[in-house]
């Protein structure tokens, strides 16, 4: 094994202790982010707050990228990139390390990837960019928009997770490919096996990085990042930052690292009618959402439980009353898994029941409803759950079912981001 690189070489004891130190106290964290500036484009509705001052790129040809992956973004559907897009994609490019926050559904996915296909050495069959998410779909989601945006470029991108074929993996690896995109897990597995080679890798992708670092999987990251090279590349995305994880990733990342952030009160996704029913208490939840149903197969929805059980209770009394729903969550087999999220792209199913598992950065374009049957049990959680709506400023509708111990939490998210949460109307299929 490799020396550990840049600050890394602290042990865990002292991890622990810093991290501690970190959580004590926000004001420090504050400090900083002290030197950014604001850098505002107003017909966007978007706040931001950078680091230093960033050109603006209204167009992808504005960014000289190679041909073939111009070819790839045109043919993908994508006209212009988004605002996000247009202030990070260069920086990542140029070989800075950046941590992008930015709602979802306003382009991240295509910020990391485009910096990554363009940087890659195609003539080089070899790992170059190992892109690292918190779950099984969404890293094989990255895989997809990359093979899609470099279709002309003939990239290869492999996906290494958890419930796939070993010896599948082990094959892939050995023919040689530009990019992975995994999970923690069998990444770590495949370097510890000697079958992912590292030395040729220069950009490191942590997706949902407020996930990747917490606590669940920050000894895996941390495992991970010792055995890759000393002078790497780093990209932190996601849709919340909060400032302890800003903080930790000073221990990784350089001092000139480009931070391109959404202002809090500007996190509350514009499109999005966000609403509240008063169900008293948890037995009145299941009644409440079956007089939903109707409105709910309008066009697509996603149903929100706390818990695995939460949702195989639910989904079984709802199959009980005759209703069609499909279900998601992290115990399922993955080729269980894989078949529902095609049948709920393609539209064969219209009303997905699931856990956090599919609140992280999954597009299925035609979701226009989020019923949260229990409020997340954080609230930087809540705004991954209704950016499944609304994607990329379509139209969609997150309620909320909120019981009487509930309505402190409620309160909580509306002032957390400076939003408005109205009780809901009668007519709620018009608003759909």
């Amino acid at each position: 094994m490799k020396d550990e690189p840049k600050n890394k070489k602290e042990d865990k004891k002292e991890d622990k202790k810093e991290d501690k130190k970190e959580n004590e106290n926000d004001n420090k964290n504050n400090k900083n982010n002290k030197n950014i500036k604001t850098n505002t484009t107003e017909e966007e509705n978007l706040l931001f707050e950078t680091t230093e001052s960033l050109h603006i790129y209204k167009t992808f040809d504005e960014m000289c990228l190679r041909d073939d992956l111009i070819k790839g973004i045109y043919s993908y559907g994508f006209d212009k990139p988004s605002a996000v897009q247009q202030r990070a994609i260069i920086p990542i490019i140029s070989g800075r390390d950046v941590i992008v926050q930015s709602q979802a559904g306003t382009g991240k996915t295509c910020v990391f990837a485009v910096g990554a296909l363009q940087l890659v050495d195609l003539s080089l069959k070899s790992p170059q960019v190992l892109i690292l998410s918190p779950t099984r779909e969404l890293a094989e989601q990255s895989c997809k928009v990359i093979l899609a945006l470099g279709d002309y470029m003939k990239i290869t991108c492999h996906c290494l997770i958890g419930g796939k074929s070993v010896e599948e993996d082990i094959k892939q690896l050995n023919h040689g490919v530009h990019i992975i995109s995994g999970t923690p897990g069998r990444i770590y597995d495949m370097i510890q096996r000697k079958n992912l080679k590292t030395r040729n890798i220069k950009l490191l992708v942590i997706d949902e990085a407020d996930e990747m670092l917490s606590k669940g999987f920050k000894e895996q990251v941390y495992d991970i990042y010792r055995y890759l090279p000393y002078n790497i590349q780093n990209v932190v995305v996601s849709a919340t930052l909060p400032n302890e994880v800003l903080q930790m990733t000073t221990k990784f990342m350089s001092k000139e690292t480009i931070k391109i952030l959404v202002k809090r009160d500007e996190l509350t996704l514009e499109g999005i009618k966000q609403y509240f029913i008063f169900v008293e208490k948890e037995i009145n939840k299941f009644s409440t959402l079956c007089d939903l149903y109707d409105s709910m197969t309008i066009t697509q929805a996603v149903i929100f439980c706390n818990e695995k059980k939460s949702v195989d209770w639910l989904t079984n009394k709802m199959r009980e009353n005759f209703f069609t729903v499909s279900k998601m969550h992290s115990d399922m087999p993955q080729k269980e898994r894989d078949k529902i999220m095609d049948e709920f792209r393609s539209g064969m199913s219209r009303v997905l029941i699931a856990t956090d598992i599919w609140g992280r950065g999954l597009d299925v374009q035609q979701v226009s409803l989020v019923i949260n049957y229990d409020l997340p049990n954080n609230r930087e959680m809540y705004i991954h759950r209704i950016g499944r709506s609304g994607r990329f400023g379509r139209k969609g509708v997150a309620i909320n079912f909120v019981k009487t111990e509930d309505i402190k939490t409620l309160r909580n998210i509306e002032q957390y981001y400076s939003t408005q949460i109205d009780e809901m109307p009668r007519n709620i299929g018009e608003i759909l």
